[in-house]
């Protein structure tokens, strides 16, 4: 496709830029989507992959009744006392929409596990990709090359092309005489994620505190549509929400064999009937092998006693009073859980669990100790166990001596029986932030008057306009529910409607 000959640019190849690319297509526009790393996925392939809906077919399957007005007033409960500052008509339409954006992944060959419970919601709700998130990008992307979509990879927009008061282009490439002006007849859809790894001086303008320190956990995330978005005129709502600081262990140095399975079709489906079908025994060892790998340590663990130590061996903190704000401050923003066999021992049972995925499984301290070898350690003293995180011995031992004297007075248990332990290192991350540009509910982009600028849609992170995502499952409804109806919106103004006006 020349670059003179684009109807949509879609800028971002994750969740919501595929499914935006994948609907203007399937309308017969001509589209290009720019995608400034070198592979698709996005914060959506990084993902643990469940989407919240109501009304599906996996719902029905179960005897499961329920529908969008029911999951409207629960997602109200979920946003709790930040509820007044939600735009309820993109909740709306999040909530109306996302049942036909389940059928839509289906038809494209992706399964589901589940539904699965999450209080408040009345009903389960949770639907969980099977094999992995990156299913979501393998079957879109496939969809979206099969049409005709131009993708473009180390393709970075830096800039909105805007004449006559409508945008019509992006400028993309290598800054300065390398960079490409690259038309698009009717419209450009922002769906370039959220800013949780942008520079300081951006993020300043809406965040405070350890926020500033810490970055993304996907580091391409670097708020360009939000960027882009503010040149033109818009703005960004709720930019000083944000999922984070959150502790979370560093990835396995190699995939577990549930990443390495190939997203097709007949496997997800052998996964779900084994799901629905094996002994329970031989089961929960693939499924412990996912839940080890991607989820946040459970702050219960120092409510039971167990501390933090940074990479030099000290106490930093009161790990009861947000630990992860305090771990912003610290060298490589990374520390070790250490506790003693009297804590271990309460962590191998429920209710106290090390981890859990939604939807899949609790892990507990023998799984980690089976399937994250990388980051368990077990020592008879704590010299020993200091050498094993290679941490400063004396300077262990003297964190532990110090706590062990404070910690009758604050009511916590000493650390004296050994064997030791320590899990990590866990780093303090944003997971996501929540701003994202002024939008309507056909997607397009407001400007401060909330009239919408010609031309521009945006979708996901970048175009969530102030609606609240609180829970699992909502970020992806949203990225594939706004995409889909950001690129069907564009997609008619391609056709021939108007750039301009209200709804």
């Amino acid at each position: 496709m020349r670059a003179d000959n684009v109807d949509v640019i879609v800028v971002g190849g994750g969740g919501a830029g595929l499914m935006a690319a994948y609907t203007a297509a399937r309308l017969g526009r001509a589209v290009m989507l720019l995608e400034k790393e070198t592979a698709l996925g996005g914060t959506t392939g990084l993902s643990v992959g469940t989407i919240c809906s109501s009304a599906t077919v996996y719902q029905k399957t179960l005897g499961v009744v329920d529908g969008p007005d029911e999951h409207f007033e629960d997602m109200g409960k979920l946003a709790g006392p930040l509820a007044p500052r939600d735009n309820l008509p993109l909740r709306r339409i999040l909530v109306d929409g996302v049942p036909e954006t389940i059928q839509h992944l289906v038809d494209l060959g992706i399964d589901f596990a589940g539904p699965f419970p999450e209080p408040p919601h009345r009903v389960p709700r949770l639907h969980a990709i099977v094999p992995h998130s990156r299913g979501y990008i393998y079957h879109l992307a496939k969809a979206c090359r099969r049409l005709g979509v131009d993708i473009r990879l180390g393709a970075a927009a830096r800039r909105l092309i805007v004449e006559d008061g409508l945008v019509n282009g992006v400028e993309a490439g290598p800054e300065g005489a390398g960079a490409q002006t690259i038309r698009a007849r009717k419209a450009v859809i922002l769906a370039t994620g959220d800013f949780s790894a942008a520079d300081r001086p951006f993020k300043e303008k809406f965040m405070a505190g350890p926020l500033l320190e810490i970055t993304g956990i996907n580091r391409a995330s670097t708020g360009d549509g939000q960027r882009m978005g503010e040149e033109v005129g818009s703005e960004v709502m709720n930019g000083d929400l944000a999922w984070g600081p959150e502790l979370r262990f560093l990835a396995p140095p190699k995939s577990t064999l549930i990443a390495k399975l190939p997203p097709w079709r007949a496997i997800s489906k052998a996964i779900t009937v084994a799901m629905r079908t094996m002994p329970p025994s031989v089961l929960r060892p693939l499924l412990m092998a996912y839940v080890t790998t991607f989820l946040a340590p459970s702050h219960q663990l120092f409510r039971q006693g167990a501390i933090l130590a940074n990479l030099d061996g000290k106490r930093f903190c009161d790990e009861l009073d947000r630990p992860q704000d305090k771990l912003a401050y610290e060298r490589r923003q990374s520390a070790f859980i250490v506790f003693d066999s009297k804590v271990a021992a309460k962590f191998n049972e429920w209710p106290n669990f090390i981890s859990t995925a939604p939807g899949v499984g609790y892990a507990y301290l023998a799984d980690y100790k089976k399937f994250r070898k990388d980051i368990f350690f077990e020592a008879d003293s704590w010299t020993s166990l200091a050498e094993k995180i290679s941490v400063p011995a004396a300077t262990l031992n003297q964190a532990i001596a110090e706590y062990n004297h404070k910690a009758a007075m604050q009511g916590r248990p000493p650390l004296v029986d050994a064997p030791f332990f320590a899990l990590g290192p866990a780093r303090a991350w944003i997971v996501f932030t929540e701003g994202g540009l002024r939008v309507d509910s056909r997607l397009r982009v407001l400007d401060k008057n909330n009239q919408p600028i010609g031309g521009l849609y945006a979708a996901g992170s970048a175009g969530q306009g102030g609606l609240l995502l609180e829970g699992h499952g909502h970020h992806l409804a949203w990225a594939f529910t706004s995409g889909r109806l950001a690129g069907r919106n564009a997609s008619f103004d391609a056709a021939g409607g108007s750039k301009t006006g209200a709804d």
